[in-house]
């Protein structure tokens, strides 16, 4: 192979890629359906807060990340920008996303739980879109998620959790969330303060 052929990932290159994908009208390109050539790690970094860094700086442009959150898929435990063309490794510190409000339509098991991303995604917590959370193990933290799509997930940031707590439900032994007609444990009953 020449060296000419080769190609050298870049966020402008990829940026480019994934605006010609969505020039078709398409909010989500079809990343499932692509298989390009791995291209090697891109120095792309997105942090646990939702920002996202390229070589160490934060990329401030909304469009930019936006339309770099299009192209984000999962592959196993490893991210990717994905292109017909290229696809590269970023890192990710926790989740790709983080939701950072959500709206509440209805009460009790009847009702939905509809979330906003830092990236402007939106979905409603049920059998597709399920709750989780994930306690540390030493301190017992709680770090709730919400299932955007395709595997990736959006940590729910703090202001909304403790508002979903306040609208929380107890179900066979445990404190959750009722959403699209789910319930999703977030707690053992038992472990509730008095």
């Amino acid at each position: 192979m020449s060296a000419s052929s080769v190609t050298t990932p870049s966020a402008e290159s990829l940026a480019a890629s994934a605006r010609a994908a969505k020039s078709g009208g398409r909010d989500l390109p079809p990343v499932h359906e692509w298989n390009p050539p791995f291209c090697g790690d891109l120095d792309m970094r997105i942090a646990r807060d939702g920002t996202w860094y390229y070589q160490g700086t934060p990329i401030n442009r909304h469009g930019l990340v936006r339309l770099f959150s299009t192209i984000l898929r999962k592959d196993g435990d490893k991210y990717f920008l994905v292109t017909p063309v290229e696809k590269v490794g970023i890192t990710v510190d926790d989740a790709p996303f983080v939701a950072v409000d959500f709206e509440r339509d209805g009460e009790g098991e009847r009702q939905n739980l509809r979330f906003e991303t830092n990236v402007g995604d939106h979905v409603i917590a049920g059998p597709d879109h399920p709750i989780r959370v994930e306690r540390d193990p030493e301190t017992g933290e709680p770090s709730p998620y919400v299932h955007v799509r395709a595997g990736l997930e959006a940590l729910i940031d703090r202001k909304s959790f403790y508002r979903l707590v306040e609208i929380g439900d107890r179900q066979d032994g445990w404190f959750g969330l009722w959403s699209g007609g789910a319930f999703f444990a977030m707690i053992p009953e038992a472990e509730l303060p008095e």
